[in-house]
């Protein structure tokens, strides 16, 4: 339930805190003292849109916070979706600053406004009289429906089955397109495998043949060198491994006159080793090069043939080749085993058609059994505000195809007077007759507590008399069940409540305020007094007045 609202700098107010209590609250005032406002900050701390001109003082940041009791533990799981602690005591806090910059904080964790929305809507639910209008709306009617019989679970289920379904669908779709296709593009695309799998393309092949060209190509030059080389090393007078071995003979005699030498000769020797291992591969590479044109030309043609299927395929790199023949074979081969495929596509569509009827009937029991029940209760609470004839039915009928709730369609008939048949409410219904209905249909989903807190701004508007009376009767009956918080300008609402705020403007000041407060007995005597006798106080109002409060 909400427990207190702070607002600070936000349209008329400049500071205000109120606590509301449990059960049936009732807000009061004149009509532009503020009430409305009231409503906008508390839906702002919610998630609604940010209004960027409700800065009272325009150099200051708006804050409005709400306090929240949650003792449903239901609401943990949404919580924890969104990587937030659950915890009883619960602040919504919104910020708005003059640069125009809105931020959202649960429990002072910073969150997306989206995710602030979403489990505000959890919460609260604000009822203006405009709202009526989603009494007409498919879409509403079949998500009420669904929480009175309590479908979440199997909801979710049916869900995820229908979209296996509609992926089953699509596949065989595509395959039997495939399957009507013109035989010639099979023909063509073998004719592009064929070429391909003749020229029997190997992973790395066309790098190394690009390698080997290049070496083959420079065979004389490179011939040259290495002969070069090898004759600086040891086939020359003055060859490197000759001038070495002397190098070592001499410091070999050297270090017995001059001992401290034989580490220079330990060097040598070294050097001696590697300059051997040197000249030893460029031996074996001059051995190994050899100039074969037979061999070259057989290379070249088969790096013009890869070169050709690239360019005539359009890829950028022999990669793409291989990768271009492996996706045509796959292709061939599901064209060539199409009627396999599409005979195991039917079967895996008609298993999922199957499951997807299953928990469409499920949806479809529960849903006509909550319709019966919820039509009753809300046909006996509407007949009570002057329209003893009403009659009201939820139509729940099967309907051909599968739709992503179920394959029910649900209407929300309805017939004001005697003797005629319900019709679809959008038909019949009077915009006085829709607010009656709402509040009858909000009175009866009450008794399932979806929702801790439902708020009306002003439901009960164009009505009065008898008909105030019993809806402050039945507003009195669901505070049982839930908070209510009812703004109202009729009496006999205000005087049925549990807790009476009054919201009045103070224009003392260089501004005008608004601000709240919780009436006492005597005070709520007056405020009704003067909401019976249009603000002038009479002591006949005043009777009348304590009458009703009791």
């Amino acid at each position: 339930m909400l427990k207190q609202l702070h607002i600070s700098n936000y349209a008329l107010i400049d500071e205000l805190d109120v606590s509301f209590e449990n059960g049936f609250n009732v807000i009061t005032g004149e009509t532009g003292a503020g009430k409305s406002i009231l409503l906008g900050a508390l839906g702002f701390a919610l998630g609604d849109r940010a209004d960027t001109n409700v800065l009272y003082d325009k150099d200051k940041k708006c804050v409005v916070e709400a306090a929240f009791s949650l003792t449903d533990d239901a609401l943990r799981t949404i919580f924890e979706e969104n990587d937030l602690d659950f915890e009883t005591e619960c602040i919504f806090r919104r910020e708005l600053n003059p640069q125009k910059k809105s931020r959202a904080f649960i429990n002072d964790t910073p969150v997306a406004l989206q995710t602030m929305k979403e489990i505000g809507c959890q919460l609260v639910d604000i009822h203006s009289q405009h709202d009526s209008l989603l009494l007409t709306n498919a879409d509403f009617q079949l998500k009420l429906l669904d929480e009175i019989s309590q479908n979440g679970e199997v909801l979710s289920q049916y869900q995820a089955e229908y979209g296996h379904y509609n992926t089953l669908k699509r596949k065989l779709n595509e395959l039997k397109e495939m399957a009507t296709k013109n035989a010639a593009e099979n023909d063509y695309l073998k004719f592009q495998l064929d070429e391909l799998d003749k020229a029997q393309l190997k992973e790395g092949e066309y790098a190394e043949i690009e390698h080997t060209l290049s070496v083959m190509e420079n065979a004389e030059e490179i011939k040259t060198l290495l002969v070069t080389a090898n004759g600086l090393m040891e086939d020359s007078e003055t060859a490197i491994l000759g001038q070495i071995n002397e190098l070592a003979s001499t410091l070999s005699r050297l270090k017995h006159l001059l001992p401290d030498t034989e580490s220079l000769q330990e060097r040598v020797n070294i050097l001696k080793v590697e300059l051997k291992d040197i000249a030893y591969e460029l031996r074996r590479h001059e051995d190994g090069t050899q100039f074969d044109e037979g061999q070259l030309q057989n290379l070249q043609e088969r790096y013009d043939l890869l070169s050709r299927l690239m360019m005539k395929h359009r890829v950028n790199d022999f990669g793409e080749l291989i990768a271009l023949r492996d996706s045509l074979k796959e292709r061939v081969n599901a064209f060539e085993n199409i009627d396999e495929a599409i005979a195991k596509a039917k079967k895996e569509l008609k298993d999922s058609e199957k499951q997807l009827s299953s928990l469409a009937k499920t949806l479809h029991d529960k849903r006509c059994q909550a319709a019966k029940v919820f039509s009753e209760k809300v046909t006996t609470l509407v007949q009570q505000l002057a329209m003893p004839f009403a009659q009201f039915q939820v139509s729940v009928e099967i309907i051909e195809n599968f739709g992503s709730k179920g394959n029910d369609e649900i209407r929300f008939l309805f017939s004001a007077n005697k003797g005629i048949a319900v019709d679809d409410l959008r038909r019949v219904a009077s915009g006085g007759e829709l607010s009656r209905l709402m509040l009858s249909i909000k009175s009866a989903v009450s008794d399932y507590n979806y929702i801790p807190t439902l708020i009306f701004d002003e439901i009960d508007t164009g009505v009065s008399g008898e008909v105030a009376a019993k809806i402050g009767g039945i507003m009195r009956q669901m505070g049982h069940s839930l908070q209510l918080i009812s703004i109202t300008h009729l009496p006999q609402v205000a005087s049925q409540a549990e807790h009476h705020y009054f919201i009045y403007k103070d224009n003392e000041g260089e501004r005008t305020q608004s601000h709240i407060r919780v009436l006492q007995h005597d005070e709520r005597i007056t405020e009704i007094a003067k909401m019976l006798s249009n603000d002038q106080v009479t002591p006949e109002a005043l009777r009348a007045a304590e009458v009703l409060l009791k």
